[in-house]
């Protein structure tokens, strides 16, 4: 039996509402709601003053406490869009606690949304929940294994967690959802531990290994989850542009120079600063740039009806063109 369609979305509430793309998708829907009643922007914080935007709703609350339903009856939602999760740790953070975050704040979500009766949940994933793997297939498809690294914590969580999805929908099919695996999400304002990388003044990589990069402009995720909403779309969506480009290529493009450790050296290093204090990057996360996943976007085009507005090339030249305008074109 087919499920029915789900009714139009009336009340979207947004975890992790502050972070980039939160603000992305708060941008859109405050811009044009459509049929959207009510929009509540939910994060750990409260927003800077002056950084508010008119017809939304803001909350404060933690993703993993039990009051989070109450919070769904008060607003009547009917759709969450669950975006808060760890994805730069500081320097006090520890695997417990981003743990708690990820895994145990989202079970929590789903929980808190079932005895709400919300009806749709969208979740963004990761590519990284295939992980990091020298068997990885040239381009991976949504039907591939899921094999987060155990030792690379944000790989590691968005695979468990996507697991713990797959059990929701058995258990809880009445819960519609909708997941999107992104690549290296870059944009204007876009800084973290990928996009350090090439900010820095030397680009350093692995010898023997491409490196190879997918690049999705923030503007593209934002608009595939207001999409998704309002068509009340399911499904598991692999989020990249066309094609790859190696840590090599992108070193050129910035006009700095590469240097190809090997492994070994790579790990050495990273296990004295990590030691240090200097660096939360420890020798564990070498294979985050030797075995790059590369996503197949395939489906993503053809099903959900989306194409990027850039390939992975033309993504990260804009992304150049906006950080590094003396190097754009060079």
């Amino acid at each position: 039996m087919e499920p029915r369609p789900l009714p139009p979305a009336r009340s979207v509430l947004i975890t992790g509402a502050g972070g980039l793309i939160g603000g992305r998708v708060l941008e859109r829907l405050a811009a044009d709601p459509g049929e959207i009643q009510r929009v509540v922007a939910l994060d750990l914080r409260a927003p800077s003053p002056g950084r508010t935007l008119t017809g939304i709703e803001y909350a404060t609350a933690d993703i993993r406490d039990k009051t989070i339903e109450e919070l769904l009856r008060r607003h009547q939602v009917d759709t969450v869009v669950h975006l808060a999760a760890v994805v730069t740790p500081g320097k006090d953070s520890s695997r417990e606690l981003e743990y708690s975050i990820d895994v145990l704040g989202t079970e929590n979500m789903l929980d808190c949304s079932i005895r709400a009766g919300v009806r749709q949940f969208v979740y963004t994933s990761s590519g990284a929940a295939y992980g990091y793997h020298a068997d990885n297939p040239a381009l991976l498809r949504e039907t591939d294994t899921l094999r987060g690294n155990q030792e690379f914590a944000y790989s590691d969580h968005k695979r468990l967690v996507e697991e713990m999805l797959a059990a929701y929908r058995h258990n809880h099919p009445e819960l519609t959802q909708l997941i999107f695996r992104p690549g290296t999400i870059l944009g204007r304002d876009v800084a973290n531990q990928i996009t350090a990388i090439f900010e820095r003044p030397l680009v350093v990589g692995v010898r023997g290994s491409e490196s190879p990069f997918v690049f999705i402009w923030d503007e593209d995720v934002a608009r595939c989850i207001v999409k998704g909403v309002r068509e009340r779309r399911s499904g598991i969506y692999n989020l990249a542009g066309d094609g790859s480009v190696s840590l090599l290529e992108i070193a050129r493009a910035v006009g700095k120079p590469y240097l190809p450790l090997p492994v070994w050296v790579l790990r050495t290093i990273l296990r004295v600063l990590k030691a240090s204090g200097l660096t939360t990057t420890g020798p564990e996360q070498v294979n985050f740039l030797r075995y790059r996943p590369v996503l197949d976007n395939a489906r993503l085009k053809s099903e959900f009806g989306f194409v990027p507005s850039y390939s992975s090339r033309e993504c990260f030249e804009y992304y150049q063109a906006l950080r590094f305008p003396e190097q754009a074109g060079t």
